[in-house]
């Protein structure tokens, strides 16, 4: 009788343990995800519209009249700078911005001479430039 029993405590515990395998609980297959899609894909448009506008800002500092001329005072190759200010990290890309911004802002203010914007030109671009070259 003792082993009737335990053939049949062994065949419940089986097809119990099928069942839960086969068949789980409903909100354990409708788990919901950490991070919802709308708000991921909202996030990604959102970084890629600060990245294009600090690609922007940087490619517009080397674009003025001043910056052009010392660049090329300076035999450094604007197409050069453009490719480095492409392959920057998110992180990197937002530093060089916001030092261009703050260059041509104290331009602007009256903070910083010709001279010192273009020494700052030089400087920014140098830097690029030697960021593109360890990447490569």
């Amino acid at each position: 009788m003792l082993s009737v029993f335990k053939q049949f405590v062994r065949l419940f515990t089986a097809c119990l343990l099928v069942s839960l395998f086969a068949f789980p609980p409903q909100n354990a297959a409708a788990q919901t995800h950490v991070v919802n899609p709308a708000e991921l894909q909202k996030q990604v448009v959102s970084s890629s519209q600060v990245r294009q506008h600090n690609q922007e800002q940087v490619n517009q500092f080397f674009a003025t009249p001043l910056a052009q001329k010392a660049l090329r005072d300076a035999h450094i190759d604007v197409t050069q700078v453009k490719t480095a200010v492409s392959t920057l990290s998110d992180q990197e890309l937002a530093k060089i911005a916001a030092r261009t911004e703050k260059a041509q802002k104290d331009f602007a203010g009256g903070a910083i001479t010709d001279h010192m914007l273009v020494l700052i030109v030089i400087a920014i671009a140098i830097v690029l430039i030697i960021v593109l070259a360890v990447k490569l």
